[in-house]
């Protein structure tokens, strides 16, 4: 288990990911294709569209929780996706770093929140 400063903190920083996330999703969309249309739909429904299915299956109250695998999958999957759009959108740099940091909290998120389950069991 980690310490509990770091746990709060790591919890924050998962969020603040999340919310750059769907932020980077927004700034892709509205930089990809030709037309505004394309534009409108890509930058708003791409990050709706991850919006939704996060609070279906990741959000800490989700309809329909993921067993710890599957959650890991599909959060590395989201950030994966918002870090190549970054990356798209020519943050390059800032993809990369943010990709990075996205996986050290997912690791040390789960790494914690299973060490929090054995302490329950």
């Amino acid at each position: 288990m980690i310490p509990k400063p770091l746990h709060h903190a790591n919890e924050l920083l998962a969020f603040l990911l999340e919310l750059v996330a769907l932020g980077g999703l927004v700034w892709w969309g509205f930089r990809t294709g030709h037309n505004p249309a394309v534009h409108l739909v890509l930058g708003i429904g791409a990050p709706l569209a991850v919006a939704v299915l996060w609070g279906l299956f990741a959000a800490p109250r989700a309809r329909h929780p993921l067993p710890v695998p599957a959650l890991v999958v599909f959060k590395l999957m989201v950030f994966g996706l918002a870090a190549a759009a970054l990356y798209a959108a020519g943050a390059h740099t800032f993809g990369l770093v943010f990709a990075v940091v996205a996986v050290v909290n997912t690791v040390l998120a789960t790494a914690d929140r299973e060490s929090l389950a054995r302490l329950t069991h």
